[in-house]
């Protein structure tokens, strides 16, 4: 428990923070400095739990704010080591202060946020080790929680085109960071597949199985992967008298005929 001085300079702090935070736009360095401020004043005025230390509610109140801002932060700044660390930090106060704190109203957005962190990351383990530790009834009817374990089923069929779709209807705008991961590293692996399956591909017909709707993302993609366009608008991978490899990978009318079938169900349904 803090002295009513601790108290008092971390509430200010807090406010300070709080009002850069709704500012619009966000200045994110500064917003930065003061989360920075924030966490050494909670640590120094043990409003952090710790075993020797009992904070009160409202002291574990202004930190698992605070740390919420900061996991929110990270994401505008594109940075996952920091979003892993406050995350890592702010879990306890959801998870094993329940009872003592009401929940906040964050809570299932960031949770759910976590969890599509690591399917980005293909941390497929850790990923089902946070969904063991989330109420029963959330995982279908929590939007927010929903959504992650919704993508992973469409990943374990082999549902790409879902996952596509599920791009335009994330349920928080700071979804979209990790969702951009998630498909970046889909397109790679459905390049690399292309890339051993066929000898050459069209232009537009590798924008359409790689999900890119516009020519300048596709051809920003294809010089990633050092793919070069022919005067006939064919990206050619492979000599075509080589086919040592394509017995055993699927043929490229497989992935077309997967895609289609995937896309008819998802009218269908």
């Amino acid at each position: 428990m803090a002295s009513q001085t601790g108290l008092k300079e971390v509430v200010s702090l807090y406010q300070t923070l709080i009002k850069e935070w709704n500012r619009k736009p966000v200045d994110l360095e500064k917003v930065g400095k003061l989360l920075s401020g924030m966490k050494m004043a909670l640590i120094q005025f043990s409003f952090l739990p710790t075993s020797s230390s009992k904070p009160t509610p409202q002291e574990l109140l202004l930190a698992r704010d605070a740390l919420e801002i900061g996991v929110q932060w990270s994401i505008l700044k594109n940075d996952i080591p920091s979003f892993e660390r406050y995350m890592a930090q702010l879990k306890p106060y959801y998870l094993d202060y329940k009872g003592t704190l009401e929940e906040s109203a964050y809570m299932y957005q960031l949770l759910g946020l976590n969890l599509l962190s690591l399917l980005a990351q293909n941390r497929l383990a850790e990923f089902h080790t946070e969904l063991e530790l989330l109420p029963a009834k959330e995982l279908q009817n929590n939007v927010y929680i929903k959504h992650s374990v919704s993508l992973e089923q469409y990943l374990m069929e082999g549902n790409y085109n879902k996952v596509f779709l599920a791009r335009g209807n994330v349920p928080a705008d700071n979804y979209h960071f990790f969702m951009n991961i998630l498909l970046d590293t889909l397109r790679d692996e459905i390049a690399a597949c292309t890339e051993k399956a066929y000898a050459h591909i069209s232009f537009p017909e590798a924008a359409r199985i790689l999900y890119f709707e516009s020519a300048k993302d596709m051809a920003a993609f294809a010089q990633k992967r050092e793919w070069t366009l022919k005067e006939d608008k064919y990206y050619y991978f492979e000599p075509e008298t080589d086919k040592e490899m394509k017995q055993e990978i699927p043929s490229y009318k497989m992935i077309k005929n997967m895609l289609e079938y995937a896309k008819e169900l998802e009218r269908i349904v």
